[in-house]
């Protein structure tokens, strides 16, 4: 039985994108209509397409019968998450001949690490980088060549700008391939222990290279359960993934062998064939709610409070940030993964994986299962998990009880009665808090407001000894108008410290934290931003500010007719507005929407 309220908010959604689902529907069905769309295009238009491929291959697309599956790869070699997919196409290929289909490989999209930009000029080109590759994935399937395609892509931006280009093309199946996670390095609480002694100057820079260099020490993506590996366990829930497929270390053989297997199923979904499964199909309002549920089942990256809605809305569907509230009040968190405990994602598998969370949310009704996947059938099979019989890829039933129950919980006995994603709304805005990693004393913080306007200016004031005080920490034009929203991951290392040293401390901020939110309470995400008449560019040092994640509100605790009376501080950007590339943006800062309406820089309209 479905609880009611996972019923109510799935409703609520369908009702709420009437009308902007069925223009993307219908949008899709004429697509859809004249299969397959080569057969349509010149003969010279053709030979420019197949000019490339061997004889055989030439001989395959010519009389359209045989599957074209285009490959579009966030490869490049520099980042540990993407460099394993370079081995990919030549694999992918020889699984898709083998079923007398043909790969092409169609594009490729960038692909940026907010790991090596945080607190660098280039963070600030990282969410709009998720638009870029929507944009670059729609221009590598224009050539209107492809029966299906495989997505190749696994960091924080990349596989929601992948999906949202995919959802503008949901006429043509899509899989997606992960790379997998490196193996486990230096244990989660030692690196936190070295950042923090860094961040007070106890240990030095080599000390500090030396531990960062031991946890990212291999291909694979990040061990952390962050935005990556978050990306990972959504495309797997929302049935675009093989059942298991998320969490196998690169350059193994269980590896390869899924590889393959989700080649060959594109080309086997494809509309030449009898189980033609659009993408259009598998991301309904129902697939959108399951992944909600596991990101608060996990403990996922609050990051997804706005590409899961970005990702909704490029399907026809609207969701708001009152959706992940609701879902997560009756969510059990099933997970302590770093940052919500110290296991990483290798041991998450050890203990159990997606494939025993996946079935555990069955079983209490907090899933739907009966859903379109990739895979075929419904959300069952993603109970399942991968093995090799020999060189033969199977799949078995998952294990029916947790490895480790400090990793894993149950629904009966989880390690939070809910998701800890939670909304807050006051007189300052709406913002969101992820509080599985905070401590239940510090989930109220009542102080006075420090104010800054960058990272930096609280980075040098900690520096200089100031913050030794109750405070909250108001970092303001931080949003995607102001600045393209950088994530403020340097600031958790000193507001933990100040702490730890048993002040009271929050942060209030217009931007993002990351998938690496920690222990500290942080309001994040506030509409209305500063640039955009938010009241955070109101708030005076001194102003009593309250956050309470129990009752979900956050005011500034000031006359409110004093408050309203107040000029706005105004923003100084000269420095956030040129270089790095930033000029190339300014575009898409002009027109991008709010955080809680997916920060897409598309503009924003009934079929979009």
């Amino acid at each position: 039985m479905v609880h009611s309220i996972l019923q109510e908010v799935t409703a609520r959604i369908a009702a709420r994108s009437t009308k902007s689902r069925q223009a993307y529907l219908d949008q899709m069905h004429r697509a859809a209509e004249a299969e397959p769309h080569r057969s349509h295009l010149s003969c010279g238009n053709l030979a420019h397409g197949i000019a490339a491929c061997e004889d055989p291959d030439k001989a395959a697309l010519a009389n359209s019968n045989a599957p074209n599956i285009a490959i579009i790869s966030a490869y490049n070699d520099m980042l540990s998450a993407h460099q394993p997919f370079g081995e990919f196409p030549p694999l992918i290929k020889k699984a898709l001949h083998e079923m007398g289909a043909v790969g092409q490989m169609a594009g490729g999209v960038p692909a940026m690490c907010d790991g090596i930009t945080q607190g660098r000029a280039g963070m600030e080109l990282s969410l709009f980088s998720r638009d870029t590759i929507a944009m670059a994935s729609a221009i590598a399937l224009s050539h209107d060549m492809f029966d299906g395609a495989i997505l190749l892509g696994v960091c924080d931006k990349i596989v929601p700008g992948l999906l949202i280009g995919a959802l503008r093309f949901g006429h043509l199946p899509f899989v997606l391939a992960p790379a997998g996670p490196m193996p486990s390095g230096l244990p989660n609480e030692e690196k936190t222990r070295i950042r923090k002694l860094y961040a007070e100057g106890k240990v030095g820079r080599d000390e500090l290279l030396a531990a960062e260099s031991q946890s990212y020490h291999a291909p694979g993506t990040c061990t952390f359960y962050g935005t990556a590996n978050s990306n990972q366990m959504l495309m797997e829930i929302m049935g675009l993934h093989l059942p298991g497929a998320a969490f196998v270390n690169p350059g193994t053989p269980l590896r390869d062998a899924l590889t393959g297997a989700a080649a060959q199923r594109a080309a086997q979904i494809t509309a030449l064939g009898n189980a033609y499964t659009p993408i259009c199909e598998v991301i309904d309002e129902r697939a959108i709610v399951n992944a909600i549920v596991g990101l608060n089942a996990t403990g996922g990256s609050t990051n997804h409070t706005i590409h899961i809605v970005a990702i909704a809305r490029a399907a026809g569907l609207i969701v708001n940030w009152d959706d992940f509230d609701a879902l997560s009040t009756i969510t059990p968190l099933l997970c302590r993964i770093y940052p919500n405990g110290p296991a990483d994602v290798n041991q998450f598998q050890a203990a159990g994986g997606l494939g025993f969370v996946i079935a555990e949310l069955l079983r209490a009704g907090l899933l739907h299962e009966d859903v379109t996947t990739i895979a075929g059938g419904g959300l069952t099979a993603y109970t399942q998990e991968p093995y090799l019989d020999g060189d033969a890829l199977k799949w078995r039933d998952g294990v029916s009880h947790p490895g480790n129950p400090d990793i894993v919980g149950t629904t009966k006995d989880p390690i939070s009665k809910n998701g800890g994603l939670k909304v807050l709304q006051g007189n300052l805005g709406r913002a969101v808090i992820k509080v599985s990693a905070v401590a239940p004393e510090h989930h109220i913080i009542e102080a006075p407001a420090l104010c800054f306007s960058s990272q930096e200016a609280l980075m040098d004031s900690f520096a200089k000894g100031e913050l030794e005080r109750d405070l909250v920490a108001v970092v303001r034009f931080q949003g995607p108008r102001a600045n393209g929203m950088p994530e403020l991951h340097r600031l958790t290392p000193p507001l933990s410290i100040l702490q730890d040293r048993g002040f009271k401390v929050a942060l209030v901020t217009d931007g993002r934290m990351s998938g690496a939110s920690g222990r500290v309470p942080a309001a994040i995400h506030l509409s209305p931003e500063a640039l955009c008449d938010g009241a955070i560019a109101k708030i005076r040092d001194g102003d009593l500010i309250r956050l309470d994640a129990k009752s979900g509100t956050l005011n500034a605790l000031v006359d409110m007719q004093e408050f309203d009376a107040r000029e706005p501080v105004i923003a100084d950007l000269d420095g956030h507005q040129s270089g790095m590339g930033r000029e190339l943006f300014s575009g898409m800062r002009a027109q991008v929407t709010s955080a809680e309406n997916g920060a897409l820089s598309f503009g924003w309209n009934d079929t979009l």
